[in-house]
């Protein structure tokens, strides 16, 4: 007998196995048809499930990314150009919101409902309106093709297969707060983001080129766009790995972009890209350029575990750009894992008082006084971060930490209770397990 390789669909034996044992169970699956290529595909979303993960994902990583820019005439240029864009797609419906994050690293990003975001780092990469615009149509393309929700739609499936989440249900817990360094960057830059397959850049190039010429631009600015990717590909710079990691980029992609420039899209090569405009839009940031760039540095030494360089990095940059959200709390981290708590503190203050509904140094803060023993204070931290960003699990054991440290125990309880109905493995979720336990509220 043959083996089962691939459906109609182009759907894996694996998945059918798991589409065929969800449908016994009365588990709704099924295919849709691509908006983009009129063809039928694995989709386990709907578009209102799109902008419903978008709505409940995307604050959380802007967020983990320093918020977006509180330059508020570089935001509104970011949000008009890709509006521009955003007309032309083969989704106008959707819900599109274009933000510039205070991140250093090199990306830009889309999340399946319509949020996309650049980082600060990719906007002093480019030079004219035209790249900006290949950039965002590029991401657009994501969102258009659904690659996002696909590949969320197969996590699904195989999570499914495989039984799904298992719950705690024994298991030494250790510390409650574990390595609290690493909660600092729980949801750290990229956690939340696709890694798309090379078939997936591909198109989204190719709906990118369309979108952007379709808005006025020459396709020059996706050229200018896949060679400045191209030379960072192989020079492998820190600032980009995330970049690479979630958009696979290769010396094909800029030959296809040069030749189409030259063949199918060659009659709008007189469109303008804008260069002036992009520069007096983009003036203020390339003013703390230097200061990025150290901000870039620091944060490579950080992940070497070369802590005195990069507080030296981030003492150079906060000396050229001293309110700098980002920076402030790059030093808070620096010197929360070099364990100088009370100057991890002191930057956390200064980033409150720079950007205060911004939900990132509520969360540091939080976790610094939990450190320091100072329970109220770390409660009231993680209380200010869940009303500016609401959702993030990891807030309720917190909370819980510091209700049991203030010796709470009924309060705490109920944050722990809380905690693990929404997260059921790793050593958080063991050590709230076992507290109930202990505690009498689970037998």
């Amino acid at each position: 007998m043959a083996v089962l390789r691939k459906t109609t669909y182009g759907v894996s034996r694996r998945e059918f196995l798991a589409m065929t044992a969800m449908a016994a169970a009365g588990v709704a699956v099924g295919c849709a048809t691509n908006p983009v290529t009129g063809k039928s595909q694995l989709m386990l979303m709907d578009e209102q499930e799109e902008i419903a993960v978008d709505r409940q994902n995307s604050p959380h990583q802007l967020s983990a990314d320093y918020g977006t820019t509180r330059d508020r005439a570089l935001e509104k240029y970011i949000q008009e150009t890709g509006r521009r864009l955003a007309a032309n797609t083969h989704r106008p419906q959707m819900p599109y919101n274009f933000h510039c994050v205070n991140a250093n690293y090199v990306n830009a990003y889309a999340f399946p409902g319509g949020t996309i975001a650049c980082t600060r780092g990719i906007l002093l990469d480019l030079d004219n309106e035209a790249a900006l615009a290949a950039l965002m149509g590029h991401e657009l393309g994501h969102v258009n093709a659904r690659h996002t929700a696909a590949i969320m739609s197969r996590a699904k499936l195989t999570s499914m297969a495989v039984g799904g989440l298992a719950i705690v249900t024994s298991a030494a817990a250790g510390s409650g707060a574990g390595n609290l360094a690493s909660q600092l960057g729980q949801l750290g830059s990229g956690v939340l983001l696709a890694s798309y397959s090379r078939d997936n850049e591909r198109q989204a190039d190719d709906l990118g080129m369309a979108y952007m010429t379709r808005g006025g631009y020459s396709p020059q600015g996706m050229v200018a766009l896949m060679e400045m990717l191209n030379n960072m590909n192989q020079h492998k710079a820190g600032a980009t790995d995330l970049l690479f990691a979630t958009h696979p980029m290769s010396a094909e992609r800029y030959k296809t972009s040069v030749q189409q420039a030259t063949t199918k899209y060659k009659q709008y090569s007189d469109r303008p890209i804008y260069r002036e405009r992009y520069m007096d839009n983009t003036a203020n940031l390339r003013k703390i350029k230097g200061a990025i760039q150290l901000m870039q540095q620091g944060e490579e030494a950080m992940g070497k575990e070369q802590y005195s360089e990069a507080q030296g990095m981030f003492q150079k940059a906060l000396a050229q750009a001293p309110d700098d959200y980002a920076g402030l709390l790059l030093m808070a981290k620096c010197q929360f894992v070099q364990k100088n708590y009370t100057e991890a503190g002191r930057y956390v203050d200064q980033a409150k008082k720079v950007y205060p509904d911004e939900a990132q140094a509520y969360q540091i803060s939080g976790i610094t006084q939990l450190i320091d023993k100072q329970y109220e204070g770390a409660y009231a931290d993680f209380t200010d971060y869940e009303k500016r960003l609401p959702g993030n699990p990891g807030t309720l054991f917190f909370q819980g930490l510091s209700l049991e440290g203030m010796d709470k125990k009924e309060p705490a309880a109920k944050a722990y209770k809380a905690y693990i109905q929404q997260v059921q493995e790793g050593k958080q979720a063991q050590y709230a397990y076992q507290r109930l336990k202990q505690w009498g509220y689970i037998k």
